[in-house]
């Protein structure tokens, strides 16, 4: 049997991956608008796309997860992840774009509840918080396609469809397989009565409050200082670059921060700062300011996601199959936060880009009274599952 070890590393790289892919994409957004002549509204239609897709595809993997490996859902996304990039950075025409659009959208949400499905599973055999780091390989990934956008901002956009390549070549790692899982759940008690799904959306909550925050600092980022603080067009890539600097950080200490002082007073300090960090972006004069603030949210924030998959996986328990479907159903919140993050920044920013930051600016401080689910989640299981509970399947 292949060590643990050597599969948590395996399954990092693929959360390095997905990153690495989305902010390829996501800081190359302003050279799309100009190619296609996109507008606010435009772009918003293009990332709603994408987010219903996304959801999609997690309700496709939702549905596979009681008879697929989420091994083999995970390398049949990163291919399409990698196919469905390139075609939108080098399409010749707009339905060819579009098509890329509707690939690299399933895609997302195949990888992004296979990756969390994966994670969550190792982290179950070692008994001890490591969500954070996992969550911090995808940053670690991101960085470097923010620096990969740096380094080609002077060549045609057509060029940056090699970041497909990358995801393709993932596809080949070794992930956690399925049967490696199921002994673990044979040791660990097997199977519960139910699924209890209230704790479950309050913590699901909170990954909505994430990635509002998390798609409008990465999605229009480049756009505001490229737009409404005119920075120059080289530097537009550092919107996401000191944002994903400051989440790796705090992820990597995440796993020790987390065991130490629990999630409650993380989640809720985050919050905190996370929000002055976006009252800075929302006032900032010049497009170095703008940085600074999107620097502040990203140590805010960026432990949310990872403790919200970890807490959903606790709270559901049972074998490999119920969680993997869980995980499934539970990563949609992703794409709703992404709908309020990317949607409503571009639509109550049409005239005015600053003021859609607003939004998540109030909104990231109702984490303050969910952090405590995050908390109780295992005790929270327990309470409203009782021998006498009918089974709910997800």
């Amino acid at each position: 049997m292949v060590p643990i070890a050597r599969r948590r590393l395996a399954v990092a790289a693929a959360f390095a991956t997905q990153g690495f892919v989305f902010i390829g994409l996501t800081t190359r957004l302003p050279d799309i608008k100009d190619r296609w002549d996109l507008g606010e509204l435009g772009i918003s239609g293009v990332l709603l796309g994408i987010v219903l897709l996304a959801g999609l595809g997690s309700v496709v993997a939702e549905r596979l997860a009681p008879r697929t490996s989420s091994a083999h859902l995970l390398r049949a996304g990163l291919v399409a992840v990698g196919a469905g990039a390139a075609l939108m950075l080098a399409a010749p025409a707009w339905a060819a774009y579009l098509l890329g659009v509707g690939v690299y959208g399933v895609a997302l949400g195949v990888v992004d509840a296979a990756t969390n499905m994966q994670a969550v599973a190792i982290e179950r055999q070692y008994g001890r918080p490591i969500l954070p780091s996992f969550h911090g390989g995808w940053t670690l990934g991101g960085l470097l396609g923010a620096g990969t956008t740096l380094a080609m901002a002077d060549l045609d956009l057509g060029w940056s469809a090699l970041i497909g390549v990358v995801a393709v070549a993932m596809a080949g790692a070794g992930f956690l397989p399925r049967e490696q899982s199921a002994a673990f759940d044979h040791a660990a008690g097997g199977e519960l009565p139910g699924v209890p799904w209230r704790p479950i959306l309050m913590v699901g909550l909170g990954m909505v409050v994430f990635y509002m925050v998390d798609t409008a600092a990465q999605t229009w980022g480049a756009v505001y200082i490229d737009e409404v603080l005119d920075a120059p067009s080289r530097w537009v890539a550092l919107a996401t670059l000191p944002y994903l600097v400051a989440s790796l950080l705090v992820r990597l200490a995440g796993d020790h921060l987390v065991q130490r002082y629990g999630a409650v007073p993380v989640l809720r300090v985050g919050a905190v700062v996370a929000s002055a960090g976006l009252v800075v972006v929302t006032v900032a004069p010049t497009w170095p300011v703008a940085v600074l603030g999107f620097t502040i949210v990203g140590t805010g924030i960026s432990v949310v996601a990872p403790l919200s998959f970890s807490a959903a996986a606790r709270i559901a328990g049972g074998s490999v199959e119920r969680v993997d479907a869980v995980i499934a159903r539970f990563n949609q919140f992703n794409y709703v936060g992404g709908l309020l993050g990317a949607v409503l920044t571009g639509v109550v920013g049409q005239d005015e880009l600053r003021y859609g930051f607003v939004v998540p600016t109030v909104l990231v401080l109702t984490l303050l009274p969910l952090a405590r689910w995050f908390a109780s989640a295992a005790a929270t299981r327990d309470a409203e599952v009782s021998p006498g509970t009918p089974s709910v399947r997800p």
